[in-house]
């Protein structure tokens, strides 16, 4: 016997259902399972509502539907009488219910005709195909209520519009994608969908889905670890680039640990190597390795950036989530072993590429191998020689001396401990035992950008900008040294 009423859905869960089943009944049946939400997706919603109060001044004079989602009923209520009994040009967050759908339309454009354009608004600098289900679930139920659609479509960031520095553009800050055609040919689709996800509601028991790639795309699902909680410690999706096809593969066979993966199963070179040192609970090391480690030029440089990506933007000659870096560290090792850190933060809100440049060039000199992780310090020593031309050349000349310790890794030497993951965070404690992130204030990249920014609003106190600073400064400087450390260690195998 299912459940004795099938819950309401809306826009985001039936976008939660057609990404997962068991996500979709998770949400309805059992929300508590979720985890918290993470501050880098408190940061997104935050952003997603800043973008969409910027866009309702292009279509100025609505009226704003003030009911939140706990109050939807009363929020259709004042929808209607806004539609009905007002002559507004635009209503924001307007709400309808039908078919057990309930969904709130971010911007309504009142026609002199009678229709409506339909308009949702997103954050990000291009249309994704998950955004056409959004619009047609929308557009179901507009169309359901007895609405007359002229348009309906994406009002999204345009990445190519460059902020001059005085007031913002919003004809050409805005871009709209006109999806009509699209979500209009899909509403058939939109309807099977639906009665699909009321039916796998009405069940007695969840759904049995195995967690996947899928759990992640095109969203994060919140409820990845209650479902992953009894994987087993090496997990095949820990191996290092394959795909949902395979995983579907291994799953057909009743196969969820590396270990039990037959020898007849195609596997990369780099998983098969991760198999067989799961498997035999010991390190791959190239021969390799060793001379790749000591081709330096002393003194040698591990470098470290940390960048921002604001998506109004709010500097001049920047465009929407243009990513600045504001942070580098630098620790440096010279030829008798002794080691010296410089770092540079920026710490006013302000464009740091000027400054940051500088002092950069200052600190790393006209030689030494400059070690990264990753190749993400080459893109914006790149992209800091294209913005500044008077430092191109020695900023290029810098760009030479780059060499990337993570493609080092991957290349020539494996642990079990980095349970497939090359970063940092996994590379670190399998191989400097007392060294993580775990004890710092900040501990990763994005929490470091949410936080960059914390520090620099006029709003936030001098205590606490002094403390915000201590924890970026620390935060950077441990992945430059876990770099010199990670090294030192893997020369000792020789």
């Amino acid at each position: 016997m299912g459940p004795t009423r099938i819950p309401i859905l809306s826009k985001s869960r039936f976008l939660a259902g057609l990404q997962c089943h068991l996500r979709l009944w998770h949400q309805c049946y059992n929300p508590g399972l979720a985890s918290e939400v993470s501050p880098l997706q408190q940061a997104i919603f935050d952003t997603g509502h800043e973008v969409g109060r910027v866009a309702t001044r292009l279509y100025p004079g609505g009226l704003l539907v003030e009911e939140d989602y706990q109050h939807h009923s009363k929020a259709v209520q004042t929808t209607l009488a806004a539609m009905n009994r007002s002559q507004a040009p635009a209503i924001y967050e307007a709400a309808f219910l039908h078919d057990g759908v309930r969904v709130r339309a971010d911007i309504l454009e009142r026609l002199d005709d009678g229709r409506w354009n339909l308009i949702e608004v997103k954050s990000s600098s291009s249309v994704k195909g998950v955004y056409s289900p959004d619009v047609a679930i929308q557009y179901y139920v507009l169309k359901g209520s007895g609405l007359a659609i002229a348009r309906a479509g994406i009002l999204h960031l345009n990445n190519r519009y460059v902020y001059d520095g005085s007031q913002l553009e919003l004809e050409t800050l805005f871009s709209f994608a006109d999806l009509t055609e699209q979500v209009s040919a899909m509403q058939e689709v939109i309807s099977l969908q639906l009665d699909d996800l009321k039916r796998m509601l009405a069940r007695s028991d969840p759904p049995q889905i195995l967690p996947s790639r899928l759990c992640n795309s095109p969203y994060s699902c919140e409820f990845w670890e209650h479902c992953t909680r009894e994987t087993p410690e090496f997990w095949i999706l820990e191996l290092s680039g394959i795909g949902q096809d395979r995983l579907n593969d291994l799953a057909a066979l009743n196969i969820h640990d590396i270990r039990d993966i037959p020898e007849s199963f195609p596997l990369s070179l780099l998983q098969d190597r991760i198999k067989r040192c799961v498997i035999n609970q010991e390190e791959y090391i190239s021969p390799a390795l060793e001379p790749e480690l000591k081709d330096v030029e002393y003194p040698i440089h591990f470098l470290d950036f940390e960048t921002v990506g604001i998506a109004i933007p709010r500097h001049p000659h920047t465009r929407p989530y243009q990513s600045l870096p504001f942070q580098w560290s630098d620790h440096i090792l010279f030829e008798d072993g002794t080691l010296e850190h410089r770092a540079y933060l920026c710490d006013e809100d302000k464009d740091p590429r000027e400054e940051f440049a500088r002092t950069l060039l200052e600190a790393l000199g006209k030689r030494g191998t400059t070690f990264t992780y990753t190749n993400y310090e080459n893109r914006f020593i790149n992209q800091l020689a294209e913005h500044l031309p008077h430092y191109r050349d020695q900023l290029l000349l810098a760009l030479d001396r780059l060499k990337d310790l993570q493609a080092v890794i991957k290349t020539h030497f494996y642990h079990p401990a980095f349970h497939g993951s090359f970063s940092l965070k996994s590379v670190l404690p399998a191989l400097v035992p007392d060294m993580n992130y775990e004890g710092l204030a900040i501990q990763e990249g994005n929490q470091a950008s949410l936080e960059y920014l914390r520090m620099v609003n006029s709003s936030t106190s001098h205590k606490e900008k002094d403390e915000i600073k201590k924890a970026l400064l620390a935060y950077c400087s441990h992945d430059t040294i876990a770099m010199v450390k990670i090294r030192e260690e893997l020369l000792k195998r020789f």
